[in-house]
């Protein structure tokens, strides 16, 4: 048997559990979780996001680093002892988007955390495709968010065709945000304007390089309009699941501008058609999660020290509903919660 911290009932806490011990497939490796980081979206599928016809009880948790304990029949890239992480989409790869390598749309696709049993407990079993070798320069935890926030922060940014020399406002500075700003500057961006309303998260994201944009203090938009001589910015990132945030990212854009849309919402956002749209030509830009071949190339980033994660990882907690459960209400209610919880099964 092992602990679970489980999602028994939609709209209701957590509850911590003692459940079975996941038995493998064939092509499957079971992991001791050491890290299992506590995202926004989390809260999203505690309250509304999970689909209809997914079975409760379901275990949360899709950014999970750990070492495997056993490997199935089959499995012949990983060993016992292996430190690992865990890119959480588990696809067919056999359908038209898989063979495009874009298996968040894969029309079987099944999500860790989410319609499958996820991280938020002592071990988790995964398909072999869907791990990854954790560099020794990686701890757990660094290793463990990067699988979701910074992944999907690096997949907004292809998406939004980031350009050397250009300018980026980043909204939003939780652990996506914080990724987002190093990765950007990494990709050669000349500016960062890093908007939000938490003080201790803007002076953080000056320290990698940003420009804050207090908007506790500023009307965002008219500041950033302000920093850019009039122009706006290149790309725009929304990384928090506001209404408002995303029409503010629309409304920072130059001409030929992109924003990028990856918070959650179930809320729908408002533009001036003619003004932010057609008349400068702009994008607007779904995001939805990343995809696994980019995630070689985020884990070198933070190998090289080009992505540092350690400062993100603000919190750590034991594997207790409790503390798991406030956390989760302080996200949903947008309450200034620490940029990057992370669950430690240990503790």
């Amino acid at each position: 048997m092992m602990k679970a911290v489980q999602l028994i009932t939609s709209g209701r806490p957590l509850e911590l559990r003692d459940v079975e011990i996941p038995s493998l497939q064939s092509d499957d490796v079971l992991i001791a979780v050491k890290a299992a980081g506590i995202c926004h979206s989390d809260a999203h599928y505690r309250a509304w996001a999970l689909s209809p016809d997914e079975k409760l009880p379901v275990t949360l948790g899709h950014e999970i680093s750990g070492v495997i304990e056993e490997v199935g029949t089959e499995v012949t890239n990983f060993n016992v002892g292996d430190r690992v992480c865990v890119h959480y989409l588990i696809s067919c790869g056999e359908c038209e988007y898989c063979l495009m390598e874009k298996e968040q749309f894969c029309t079987s696709v099944k999500m860790i955390g989410n319609s499958l049993n996820g991280g938020y407990a002592e071990y988790i079993a995964v398909p072999e495709k869907s791990v990854f070798i954790l560099p020794e320069e990686i701890p757990f935890e660094p290793g463990a968010i990067m699988m979701c926030s910074s992944a999907t922060s690096f997949h907004a940014l292809c998406k939004a065709r980031l350009k050397e020399g250009e300018t980026v406002a980043v909204f939003g500075i939780g652990g996506l945000g914080m990724a987002a700003i190093q990765i950007a500057k990494s990709q050669g961006a000349s500016e960062v304007y890093a908007g939000d309303i938490n003080k201790e998260k803007l002076a953080q994201a000056e320290h990698f390089g940003s420009i804050k944009v207090d908007a506790s203090e500023v009307d965002p938009v008219n500041e950033i309009l302000r920093l850019t001589n009039g122009k706006g910015v290149n790309v725009a990132l929304e990384l928090i699941g506001l209404p408002q945030t995303m029409g503010q990212a629309v409304r920072s854009l130059a001409v030929f501008g992109r924003a990028a849309i990856v918070g959650l919402s179930n809320n729908p956002m408002e533009i001036e058609t003619h003004t932010d749209l057609i008349n400068k030509e702009t994008e607007i830009i779904g995001v939805s999660d990343h995809l696994a071949s980019e995630l070689p190339q985020l884990i070198k980033l933070v190998q090289d020290g080009k992505l540092n994660l350690d400062s993100v990882v603000s919190k750590r907690i034991p594997l207790d509903a409790d503390e798991i459960n406030s956390v989760l209400d302080r996200l949903e209610n947008f309450g200034g919660e620490a940029v990057r919880t992370v669950i430690i099964p240990s503790l």
